[in-house]
């Protein structure tokens, strides 16, 4: 059996996963009881903070050493179908259920004031985003993660085409479409595992031996799926309309959370359950990181946007995280698990200021809030910090992952590491060039300048307060995610080449390539 496979029961008392699944998606139907909007954002504070305290003993009772999932709820659910209510964390999907409920209580104090309209339904919206994301990072029964990841698009749906920008609709359909687009092709993929072993139980299937002609073809669809979710280049033109038209906390959470699903896609089936294939079709994914990271670098040097310009680093800085991925070696993987969090902390963050400044303006253009920046020196300080974590300076949550990252990069191949570097320059110019503008540009209207205040500071400090930590104390984080990551490289540690052409002809009608 592989190491991944291991279940262990949870050493808690109560099912603390199901909790913090249902803890919010719960809450989000008593709000409905609720007829004032100030009891609306009361209740879904407490509800998401008590969900984030019900998560950190997850974290102090976790066991790095031990191999495979803990904290592990098994029931039957349909038995005529084989499927299992089967929920589980190992040390890369506990990172990033930690990040989901940190993040929880900031999305509602950036909308307190910024949500006027319809404030219950839209409290119930990103109460049932947060269970719901959970729930895509801890299932281990491939359905139930299948309905979580579909699940998802509602509430997400919901917030861009009702609460969004003037252009919301058109955001919220591209945003639909293309997932759902990615979506079919998971499915495929799950469809097929079932077929070959006869389970949809994700530790069951690692025992699986697939035909190298099936890895192959799994891999793909796979990689589509997630692909659209990440998003890589080409398919990544729903992220910037669906950023610029959602508000705030949409924003933060399909930044911080909700791009993740895809590369923890990668993580968790792609390398795992098809690891002869994830060797023979790295170059693919390496190749369209790199495109990511350039391409992505260069569309954020030329916006005026200030939610755009952040919205294509984000597609650049998801191209380090597939990189890493991408060149299988343990300080990728390492860069990748760091990448995925770092950035949901330092862009979630940005996007956060820049709600704030949208509030003050009405205007997201660099032009319109020039100069402001240097008359609001809270607004500033947290400005300044997260834009150096985003181009990843020494000492900031970002520096390290992009680092491990850019060193797997090299150890896979000097000329590789050398293409990645423009990107990482890149990252400085646009950073520099908005900070530097805000602060101290001119255009922006003086009496719109207002300092952040308390609640906007209680949704800032927790963030910028990690991206320190991590950025000069990552230990913790590493000592989780270690084992899981050497027991994915173990995994393909042997795995030979395919012969792609042969699996590529055979798709093909016969005289197709003469």
């Amino acid at each position: 059996m592989s190491p991944l496979a291991i279940l262990h029961p949870s050493p808690l008392d109560g099912p603390y996963l199901s909790l913090i699944i249902f803890l919010p998606i719960i809450g989000a139907f008593l709000l409905f009881l609720i007829r004032s909007d100030e009891m609306s954002r009361w209740l879904a504070l407490i509800i998401l903070s008590l969900t984030f305290l019900v998560s950190l003993p997850l974290y102090s009772a976790f066991q790095p050493e031990l191999p495979g999932f803990q904290f592990v709820e098994n029931h039957v659910w349909i038995r005529q179908l084989g499927l299992s209510y089967l929920l589980g964390v190992d040390g890369i999907s506990l990172p990033l259920v930690l990040l989901t409920t940190f993040l929880g209580p900031s999305t509602v104090l950036c909308s307190w004031r910024y949500i006027n309209k319809r404030v219950r339904e839209f409290m119930a919206c990103l109460l049932l985003t947060q269970g719901i994301l959970t729930g895509v990072f801890v299932a281990l029964d491939l359905v139930l993660f299948y309905f979580f990841w579909e699940a998802m698009l509602i509430p997400m749906f919901l917030i861009i085409a009702i609460w969004g920008g003037p252009r919301r609709m058109y955001a919220a359909i591209k945003f639909v479409l293309y997932t759902l687009g990615g979506s079919i092709f998971l499915l495929l993929a799950i469809v097929g595992l079932y077929i070959h072993g006869g389970t949809f139980s994700y530790p069951a299937l690692l025992g699986l031996d697939l035909a190298p002609r099936w890895e192959f073809w799994l891999f793909l669809a796979f990689l589509v799926g997630f692909a659209v979710k990440i998003p890589m280049v080409p398919l990544h033109t729903w992220l910037p309309a669906a950023h610029v038209e959602a508000p705030t906390a949409g924003s933060v959470i399909l930044a911080s959370v909700l791009l993740k699903m895809g590369t923890y896609g990668l993580l968790r089936f792609n390398l795992t359950l098809t690891p002869a294939a994830s060797v023979s079709l790295a170059p693919v994914l390496i190749v369209l990181s790199v495109a990511a990271i350039l391409y992505g670098g260069l569309l954020s040097l030329a916006q005026q946007d200030i939610k755009k310009l952040i919205a294509y680093s984000s597609v650049a800085h998801m191209g380090f995280v597939t990189l890493g991925i991408g060149v299988l070696n343990m300080q990728g993987f390492q860069g990748a698990m760091l990448q995925m969090l770092n950035h949901g902390l330092t862009t979630g963050g940005l996007f956060l200021l820049v709600g704030m400044l949208y509030e003050r303006t009405h205007s997201r253009e660099l032009a319109d809030n020039a100069g402001l920046a240097r008359l609001m020196p809270g607004f500033v300080f947290f400005l300044g910090l997260f834009s150096l974590s985003s181009l990843a300076f020494p000492g900031t949550a970002s520096f390290v992952g992009e680092f491990l990252c850019l060193s797997g990069a090299f150890s896979h191949s000097l000329r590789l590491g050398a293409w990645v570097i423009p990107g990482a320059l890149l990252a400085a110019a646009y950073m520099f060039r908005m900070f530097i503008k805000l602060t101290w540009g001119r255009g922006g209207d003086p009496a719109l300048a207002r300092d952040i205040g308390l609640r906007e500071l209680a949704s800032l400090l927790p963030l910028a307060i990690l991206v320190i930590v991590f950025g000069l104390y990552p230990a913790p984080l590493l000592k989780i995610m270690n084992p899981a990551l050497e027991s994915i490289s173990a995994r393909l540690h042997g795995q030979t080449v395919m012969d792609l052409s042969a699996f590529i002809g055979q798709a093909l009608p016969p005289g197709f390539l003469n």
